[in-house]
């Protein structure tokens, strides 16, 4: 059994859920990490809202609110959002806990102790006419490398460079439009020069199952040679850094965001009532660290935080042969786009979660963003492809064969039928499904989600041929016994099926799980709890296994089982709904 950390990219806490991040990250770290739950590894999947980013502190601006209520507002969204499509966190928190804060002061010190950070007079842009320093989510500007005019004042999100607001061409001020001023301030810096050989020494061993586009990217960006980032910064909202003297400054969020898959480890490990249990994530050297983030996020996550784990080695940890681990794998996504063009909030081109998610059910959903993921590059959201693949593959193929089959066996059988002797058809589709779990494990170990969905889905199809030849609803005619071993064979793959399909498809799963006649569940739940860390409530998404039953192998289905009357387990969309969706963004 292995110990296999599962990292999610924390979303601002500004905004509700899109599809693509969904696309981008949420929905491959749950595929995964139900698969190595199914497979018997232990797995720790978790992630947060990021509380403290500007882009909070901007809207709460533009509200006219607190940046606490606006990041509160979002964070309970995101719990009901991730509920209702399935993503199976161990623990869905925040960046605004005291657990989180006392871990990221902590690394802080620890990085300060061990000479990793610096303190340098900034030049830094104020405004006049706020009478305040402004963070670099508050400038926006021209990137100097590829002249989009749009460029944040930390990152471009046309070309991905990661920047200083200083650099930006034609800055203005995010909130009223005004010119800013440069005026200096003093803050602390990571010393990313300093650690710059161990990070590529990290990144040119044992990366060959690295995706491509990810490794290239991250090679090149050290090798450009790294500079000192500051860590601090002049802000009232966010986590106080931990020094006298230094009270009118904050951690960046940047630095302390990626913290958080630590700190929430460290804090499900104390719900859990065993606080020292996330260190077998975290220093077992057997164990796989895994992020799964989108790609604008590359940087941070295989240079950045690698490096600040480097520079802290051990946190609550005196041996000194243990060390963090560092990531694993960092598979990330492309872009998901729509309709041929980028999301964009502003404009009203995009597909909100939770309107979306009001309107379909979350498999089918699940289903299509699977189909289309992003894994190697862009790709495009169509409604009426969507309508398509709904309709032809996750009805007329998966649907309509559990459903024919578990239909006509209720009604004839009222239970599993028992066999008769077994011809070469039967069992060669026996063995097909028996297959199946390896080759679709396999996939999904290798975080090719795509191809495992079509690998699992073929197998099918393999069924519904099997049907076409055997035709127990013909047999039923001539022999009843000869009709029972067809529809017991069609069970058995329809009951693995169920299981190879779980991890895409939760929900259906265990509603056929149950017209299979099981007793316990197949899969666990997603759960909101309010959590007290230090007399501070907050509300967390927990995912609660408990009874789950499921296991990745061939399982018999029993001859003689009671089936219960199967439902539907998915709809058939209407091609009208093409249009109404076109329309809602504007199409």
């Amino acid at each position: 059994m292995k110990k296999v950390l599962v990292s999610v990219a924390w979303p601002y806490a500004n905004g509700d859920l899109h599809i693509g991040h969904l696309a981008g990250a949420y929905l491959p770290a749950d595929i995964y990490a139900r698969y190595h739950r199914l497979a018997g590894n232990d797995v720790l999947m978790v992630s947060g809202s990021d509380s403290h980013g500007t882009p909070i502190t901007v809207r709460a601006d533009n509200e006219g609110l607190t940046p606490r209520e606006v990041f509160e507002r979002y964070h309970r969204n995101f719990l009901d959002t991730q509920q209702q499509i399935g993503i199976s966190y161990n623990l869905f928190t925040h960046t605004d806990t005291p657990n989180h804060h006392r871990v990221s002061q902590d690394i802080f010190l620890a990085l300060l102790d061990h000479g990793y950070l610096y303190k340098e007079a900034q030049q830094q842009f104020y405004s006049d006419t706020l009478g305040r320093f402004l963070p670099d989510r508050y400038v926006e500007g021209t990137c100097p490398y590829c002249n989009y005019p749009e460029a944040r004042g930390d990152q471009c999100d046309n070309c991905g460079k990661l920047l200083d607001a200083l650099e930006l061409k034609d800055p203005r001020c995010k909130i009223d439009g005004s010119i800013p001023v440069v005026r200096e301030t003093e803050h602390f810096f990571l010393d990313l020069p300093k650690l710059e050989p161990e990070v590529l020494a990290y990144l040119e061993d044992g990366k060959e199952d690295w995706r491509p586009n990810v490794i290239k990217f991250s090679r090149n960006y050290v090798a450009g040679g790294l500079k000192g980032r500051p860590i601090t910064r002049d802000i009232t909202w966010g986590i106080p850094v931990p020094l006298e003297g230094y009270e009118s400054k904050r951690l960046y969020v940047w630095f302390e965001a990626v913290i958080g898959y630590l700190s929430a480890s460290v804090e499900w490990a104390g719900l859990a009532g065993t606080p020292e249990a996330w260190k077998a994530w975290w220093y077992d050297p057997e164990a796989l660290a895994v992020y799964f983030i989108g790609k604008d996020n590359i940087p941070f996550h295989t240079v950045i935080w690698p490096a600040e784990l480097i520079g802290v080695d051990r946190l609550y940890e005196d041996d000194p042969d243990r060390h963090l681990n560092l990531p694993y794998d960092v598979p990330a996504n492309e872009f998901m786009n729509l309709s041929g063009s980028q999301f964009s909030k502003s404009r009203g081109h995009m597909i909100s979660l939770p309107d979306v998610l009001s309107r379909y059910d979350a498999d089918a959903i699940r289903y299509y963003v699977t189909v289309i993921m992003p894994e190697t590059s862009d790709s495009d959201f169509y409604w009426d492809d969507f309508v398509q693949r709904n309709n032809g593959e996750l009805v007329g193929v998966w649907g309509n064969l559990s459903h024919r089959v578990l239909s006509f066996t209720y009604k004839h059988f009222k239970q599993v039928p028992e066999p008769g002797p077994l011809a070469d058809v039967d069992r060669a589709l026996l063995a097909q499904t028996e297959a199946a779990f390896e080759r679709v494990g396999q996939l999904l170990s290798a975080r090719q989600f795509r191809t495992a969905l079509i690998e699992a889905l073929a197998l099918a199809r393999e069924a519904n041929r099997y049907l076409e030849v055997k035709s127990p609803w013909s047999e039923l005619k001539q022999d009843k016994q000869a009709a029972g071993t067809s529809l017991y064979v069609a069970l058995q793959a329809i009951n693995a099926l169920k299981v190879l399909l779980a991890p895409f498809l939760p929900f259906s799963a265990e509603t056929l799980h149950q017209a299979l006649g099981y007793e316990q569940p197949l899969l666990g739940t997603q759960v909101i709890e309010e959590v007290t860390d230090n007399d501070y409530t907050h509300s967390v998404l927990r995912y609660d296994d408990s009874q789950a039953s499921g296991t990745w192998a061939f399982e018999t289905l029993p001859a003689g089982r009671a089936l219960q009357k199967p439902k539907p387990l998915f709809k058939k969309l209407d091609d009208s709904v093409i249009e109404e969706e076109l329309a809602r963004i504007g199409k």
